[in-house]
């Protein structure tokens, strides 16, 4: 979970443009959204929509372009961004946690990870119903929680300094955006 979460994406991006904008209350109200993303589509998957979509593999195959092409576009968008632009991922005061939400629910790495690697760590032998489900989701949540308050903090902190330094603010934008188009290519 912590590598998956570790993965740059849309959600990581939402963490921070939070915290840049709305300090570390925002960063956690983004934390919180993202967790709640991640709880819907965790759910999802116990409800059968993995199944559904192993079972008809075009669905999943659509699934798995559209978010592809989703974080290619997101990167490339970001590397070809012009200093002084309006962010790619623009985060709106107040809505943090709806917007983190809303960004995960729409997050191919996200939905890859629940729809396809979520379920491999079930054994159907083993496994205790709810139960097991509820304990998976708390340990995400959990996990989650953690990462993001490490990221917030982080991002709060470094925020301050490219205040003063707006070129490696405009460098990790570059950066973040080649590690989305390659991940967007791989994917």
């Amino acid at each position: 979970i912590i590598l998956f979460l570790a993965i740059p994406g849309p959600g990581n991006l939402a963490l921070i443009t939070s915290t840049s904008k709305g300090g570390i209350r925002g960063g956690l109200a983004a934390t919180l959204g993202v967790i709640a993303g991640d709880q819907v589509l965790m759910w999802a998957a116990v409800a059968g929509v993995a199944a559904l979509l192993v079972a008809w593999p075009p669905a999943f195959q659509a699934v798995q372009w559209l978010g592809a092409a989703y974080l290619a576009w997101l990167g490339f968008r970001m590397l070809t961004a012009k200093p002084g632009a309006k962010p790619v991922l623009n985060i709106l005061p107040r809505h943090y946690f709806r917007q983190a939400a809303v960004i995960t629910l729409l997050n191919p790495k996200a939905i890859v990870f629940y729809m396809a690697f979520f379920p491999l760590f079930v054994d159907p032998a083993r496994h205790q119903g709810l139960l097991t489900f509820g304990v998976m989701a708390a340990t995400i949540a959990a996990l989650t929680f953690v990462y993001g308050l490490i990221v917030v903090l982080l991002a709060h902190y470094l925020a301050e300094r490219l205040r003063a330094q707006p070129w490696i603010g405009r460098l990790l934008e570059k950066t973040a955006g080649l590690f989305l188009l390659g991940f967007g290519i791989k994917l």
